[in-house]
């Protein structure tokens, strides 16, 4: 099974390209399932077709979901919501608003990624295209399974057996209802839903392809979002340009667009010299259905194979040697400045502007210390060595 994720800044054409891409799967015979976690679904639209909140087939071999977010919810979320709500209620709180309350930020693009969870283990599918939501909602919430790891890892049981023996003092005291065990397996299930979500989108046949427009402040947030994708350990295998205004018989104005297009181009096909690259022209209408969509990924991938396993190593790998070991992330685009590194026992914590990750070193690590780390052709490199006995 392939899984291919789209994202990209709002308004480049990034769920056109989704939707084209899974077409093109299934006019080549692939049972393909496209689906969106973007909140502002527009699946249906690019189709022409209902959807439903299961996989609704618009074609042969292609289905289309527009997941239900209000039944993920109560299926993930009800036990910890109910909870939530009992605590409010007892600080006085309007019950409409207390249920507003209890809305996670982001919970639909959430539950996006356990259905997509869901339907990647139920299997059956050959492609699962991934309509995603724009940048930085994206870099977020694939940042969430490791950072929810981290709290279940080191803070969770804490508060579970804190709470378990304490609980008539605590209630009592606070006048606070505590969590039942109900509530603390809910919030296990979810954390491990959400981990094996993070396994399928960081496994070797999983990638994320950036579709961006020829401007620079879009290229800008590109190169940005490849940094930061490849530091939580996605892989990227491709950016697509979308928009680009042919040469051919342009007029006065439309040849002021292709030259500075051109020089946009131009500084994409630097920016991302390691990854595959397409274009897709501008059209002179908006495609929507199944074959006019079909038509687009067409000529986007030319002769490539847009489905075939992604090239290269994994993001983030440790090799041993005589020496130690050597600690392996690609960050592309970035400079040694650009970095900040600590480490705190067993956890390597790794900054690149705004964002910050918690790398767990595997338990072979835990008994060396970090000797050097640098940064070598976009790639983050830690040396290890074994503390002596």
């Amino acid at each position: 099974m392939r899984i291919l994720l789209f994202t990209g800044k709002g308004g480049v054409g990034k769920s056109t390209v989704a939707a084209g891409t899974a077409a093109l799967a299934a006019a080549r015979g692939k049972r393909t399932l496209v689906l969106s976690t973007d909140a502002a679904h527009s699946l249906a639209d690019a189709f022409g077709a209902p959807v439903g909140s299961e996989p609704t087939e618009v074609a042969p071999q292609l289905f289309v979901q527009q997941v239900d977010a209000q039944r993920r919810f109560e299926q993930s979320w009800a036990a910890i919501q109910r909870y939530l709500l009992s605590v409010l209620d007892v600080a006085g709180v309007d019950p409409v608003a207390a249920e507003e309350l209890t809305v996670i930020p982001g919970a639909e693009e959430v539950l996006a990624l356990l259905e997509l969870r869901v339907q990647a283990l139920q299997g059956g599918w050959d492609v699962i295209v991934v309509d995603c939501a724009p940048t930085a909602e994206t870099l977020r919430l694939l940042a969430l399974p490791e950072a929810l790891g981290w709290y279940m890892q080191r803070v969770f049981p804490f508060e579970r057996r804190v709470v378990k023996a304490l609980k008539p003092v605590l209630a009592k005291a606070s006048g606070v209802p505590m969590p039942e065990d109900s509530v603390f397996d809910a919030v296990e299930r979810l954390h491990a839903d959400l981990d094996e979500v993070r396994q399928l989108l960081a496994g070797p046949q999983a990638s994320v392809r950036l579709v961006m427009t020829p401007e620079k402040v879009v290229l800008a947030e590109a190169r940005r979002s490849w940094t930061t994708l490849s530091l939580f350990g996605y892989r990227v295998d491709g950016v697509i340009a979308n928009r680009v205004f042919p040469a051919e018989a342009a007029d006065e104005w439309r040849q002021g667009w292709v030259a500075a297009q051109a020089a946009v181009l131009e500084e994409t096909a630097e920016s991302f010299a390691e990854l595959r690259q397409w274009r897709s022209l501008y059209r002179g209408s908006e495609p929507v259905g199944t074959e006019a969509l079909r038509e687009v990924a067409a000529d986007l991938y030319g002769d490539d194979d847009p489905f075939a396993a992604p090239e290269g190593a994994d993001p983030f790998r440790v090799t041993r040697d005589a020496h130690g070991a050597l600690l392996e992330l690609a960050l592309p685009n970035v400079a040694k400045a650009d970095v900040d590194l600590a480490r705190h026992g067993d956890e390597l914590v790794v900054t690149v502007a705004s964002y910050r990750r918690l790398l767990s070193l595997p338990p072979g690590l835990a008994r060396h210390r970090v000797v050097g780390a640098r940064v070598e052709s976009g790639t983050l490199q830690v040396r290890f060595e074994e503390v002596a006995r």
